[in-house]
């Protein structure tokens, strides 16, 4: 639909996250009617997304990624690019959650611990932005876990498809389907911790 109501010579930017296959297909039905492609997933989440410091990762021609700010390359490598940003991500998150656990087992003062660490080689936009509201039971902060599971799929099977090993995706993966399965779809992706507390 989006297509029928565009002028050639237009681009479309496509903000989802979606599998490379996809973004290929379609950018080829744009062509066809003379419009640009571009797969521009972001990264951020809600609050990012509020505070306006999204990134966004983009996939194209030169020409219809000329104002993004990084360029990974042809139709589909933005979404690749996503898939690297979801695997750090599920890795530091369940690192995260099972180091604050485990200091909340041995009964240190949290809010001291997260705020040494965070000045140090443990730090994280992870431990800064989410260690106080983890510890605090607070997963109300955008991204769902939900959303998560779905874009580990999509790299997960292109994993498969490009001979990558992603065990740690696979077993962060998992976990989160724990918490989708103790209720928590829809809470924010540093729920990992409600597993382990």
């Amino acid at each position: 639909g989006a297509l029928a109501g565009m002028d050639s010579g237009s681009v479309l930017v496509d903000h989802t996250t979606a599998s490379a296959v996809v973004e290929r297909e379609l950018s080829q039905k744009a062509a066809v009617r003379q419009i640009g492609w571009v797969d521009a997933p972001v990264s951020g989440g809600q609050s990012g997304a509020e505070n306006g410091c999204l990134t966004v990762l983009c996939g194209g021609t030169n020409a219809d990624v000329s104002a993004a700010i990084t360029h990974f390359g042809a139709v589909g490598s933005g979404q690749l690019a996503k898939m690297v940003n979801q695997i750090c991500i599920a890795g530091c998150v369940q690192g995260l959650a099972e180091g604050l656990a485990f200091g909340m087992h041995a009964g240190l003062d949290m809010p001291k611990l997260i705020k040494a660490l965070s000045g140090g080689a443990a730090s994280s936009w992870q431990m800064i932005n989410r260690g106080t509201t983890m510890v605090e039971g607070k997963f109300d902060f955008g991204f769902a876990v939900d959303w998560m599971r779905k874009d580990l799929g999509i790299a997960l099977a292109e994993a498969e498809r490009n001979g990558s090993k992603l065990d740690i995706a696979k077993m962060v993966d998992s976990y989160y389907q724990e918490v989708q399965q103790m209720g928590g779809g829809r809470l924010d992706t540093s729920s990992l911790i409600k597993r382990l507390v």
